[in-house]
């Protein structure tokens, strides 16, 4: 664990308060899934505890994601509104709210209007779900024109077994070759398919509404590492996006499973606030 600076080594000029610094547009969020293994609840507290400014439910085998009310009171509890919810798309959320993919992401587009979220981050279909896979562009729009949410599709990245690619997702794992209306940039998920994050951001242009920040070192291993600690160009999607006054949510979606205590899961979420306030703020 890094050493934390004694307040009373400061140097004498840290007492006169520095200027001002300008506030980002973006919000930065927490997802629920970057307090893994503690629960919904507990992703509640550190987001308030850390100073995030809003949090992203992530809806999978915890009652607590799954359940409306329960979310409105931690929710008003700790002041921290819930800015968007991603459907139990995931492989291992297949059997959360049935098997029907549409009705599990029509039920979260319900949670995310109820909760006053304007966006739903969905993976693209498994290759095994013809017939969801076969109107999913047409259906993503449809659903956002009767909601009113956004369905922010997610860039994914191609499996790999061996040496050889297996292509799991369709109509695709790249977003920028389908006609989304909104898209959720994951910079965990640039790493692991090689794809070039600012290129990918910049293709998207006004259909990127969402962002997961992360890192990664291109391993085959989706690793969702602190920002920073990977070969992302996390700074540099961030400036680009600030530079834009861009109006999106910054969702800090970090793998802290592993982490050595609480102290230190509780650092690494502070960090990756840290590392996207600070960023933000100073390309504008």
């Amino acid at each position: 664990m890094s050493q934390r600076a004694d307040p009373s080594e400061r140097p004498s000029e840290w007492s006169t308060p520095p200027g001002p610094v300008a506030a980002p547009e973006a919000r930065v969020a927490l997802s629920t899934a970057s307090a893994y293994p503690l629960g919904c609840a507990e992703a509640f507290a550190l987001a308030s505890r850390l100073g995030y400014d809003g949090v992203e439910v992530m809806i999978w085998t915890d009652p607590v994601s799954q359940d409306g009310e329960a979310l409105r009171q931690l929710s008003r509890h700790y002041s921290m509104p819930v800015l968007s919810v991603h459907a139990p798309t995931l492989l291992v959320s297949q059997r959360v709210w049935g098997r029907d993919p549409w009705r599990k992401v029509e039920r979260s587009a319900e949670l995310a209007a109820d909760l006053g979220a304007r966006t739903v981050v969905v993976h693209p279909p498994f290759r095994w779900q013809r017939e969801y896979a076969a109107g999913f562009v047409e259906g993503v729009a449809e659903l956002e024109e009767r909601t009113g949410v956004d369905i922010a599709v997610e860039n994914m990245f191609p499996w790999r077994a061996g040496n050889r690619e297996v292509k799991a997702y369709s109509p695709g794992w790249d977003p920028t070759e389908q006609d989304y209306r909104h898209v959720t940039l994951d910079l965990s998920h640039t790493a692991t398919s090689g794809s070039d994050a600012m290129d990918m951001a910049e293709k998207l242009g006004d259909r990127l509404a969402h962002l997961h920040l992360a890192d990664g070192t291109g391993s085959a291993r989706d690793e969702h590492l602190v920002p920073g600690r990977g070969f992302q160009r996390c700074d540099e999607v961030l400036e680009l996006l600030a530079g834009r006054q861009w109006q999106g949510t910054v969702v800090v979606e970090v793998n802290t499973r592993r982490a050595a205590s609480d102290v230190d899961r509780e650092l690494d979420l502070a960090e990756s606030l840290a590392f996207a306030r600070m960023t933000l703020a100073a390309a504008r």
